[in-house]
């Protein structure tokens, strides 16, 4: 007599990240010589980046210096006119977010794409919404799983029923990241993730990136606010005119050095002390 069938494994629901696959190197991500021009001009021109699991690595520039360019090759927004990105060592097939998506990358805006007129739960699961075996929306399963996800992101958040609309800057960050690590980012893109929040928000969402490099994700962090880079970071790359000026350890180097950098283009062997004091000047 035939043996019974045994019932297929249920799936686990949305673990934290852990064990991403790496390079031989122990890179998460690699983007190699890249390369993106819009008619004569070259926003990004021959970049090469990297990034491990549980760093943060500050990507830094003035305005048009391809910051921004760059990351939406990484996010599948922009394809590149040339180069690659390698994610645990193989070379990865972007043309489009959702490509990026089956590679565990998120990206979290600056204006966070946030539907306003939605509770926490339903911009959690916005566009890839759990349904019921009647064919609805299954609305408790999605706020159990938000809440959850929210007691390991914010144990002090509870505003599930309310439209985000009526929260906070730092709430409304949360539900962004919440929404980008549920369905198992191990690569984030963060884009001013602190801009226009106060100090106590501030705080809130730097604990909230700490949290996240704990447990393993790689960050890219595209901000102006220097303090930021330097109190989150554990690399920096500077841009300038499309290009890469360097990267550097952030225990290596100064503030002043890095605004050298992004001010001069020069790295910090090369910039002499009267341009620093120049700097200081200005400043």
């Amino acid at each position: 007599m035939s043996a019974a069938p045994v019932p297929a494994p249920v799936p686990a629901a949305s673990p934290a990240p852990s064990g991403p696959p790496v390079s031989a190197d122990g890179h998460l991500v690699e983007m190699r010589d890249i390369r993106v021009s819009f008619g004569g001009v070259h926003a990004v021109n021959g970049v090469t980046i990297n990034l491990r699991p549980g760093e943060v690595v500050g990507l830094v520039g003035g305005n048009g210096a391809g910051k921004s360019t760059l990351m939406k090759v990484l996010s599948g927004a922009q394809v590149p006119d040339s180069g690659a990105i390698v994610i645990g060592g193989d070379v990865a097939s972007i043309h489009n977010p959702r490509d990026a998506r089956t590679y565990g990358i998120e990206c979290i805006y600056q204006t966070l794409a946030l539907a306003d007129n939605l509770h926490a739960p339903a911009n959690v699961f916005l566009g890839r919404e759990l349904v019921s075996r009647a064919g609805t929306l299954d609305d408790p399963a999605m706020e159990s799983a938000t809440r959850k996800l929210m007691h390991r992101l914010n144990p002090r958040f509870k505003n599930f029923k309310a439209a985000v609309a009526s929260l906070s800057g730092g709430q409304r960050q949360s539900v962004a990241i919440a929404r980008a690590i549920h369905f198992n980012a191990t690569i984030l893109i963060m884009d001013e993730p602190t801009a226009a929040l106060g100090p106590a928000e501030t705080a809130q969402v730097r604990d909230l990136i700490r949290q996240l490099k704990d447990e393993g994700l790689g960050i890219f962090l595209i901000s102006h606010d220097i303090h930021d880079v330097f109190d989150l970071s554990d690399r920096i790359s500077v841009m300038y005119h499309g290009q890469i000026v360097g990267t550097v350890d952030r225990d290596d180097v100064t503030t002043d050095q890095v605004l050298a950098m992004i001010i001069l283009g020069k790295k910090p062997e090369e910039v002499t002390q009267e341009e620093l004091e120049a700097l200081h000047a200005s400043g």
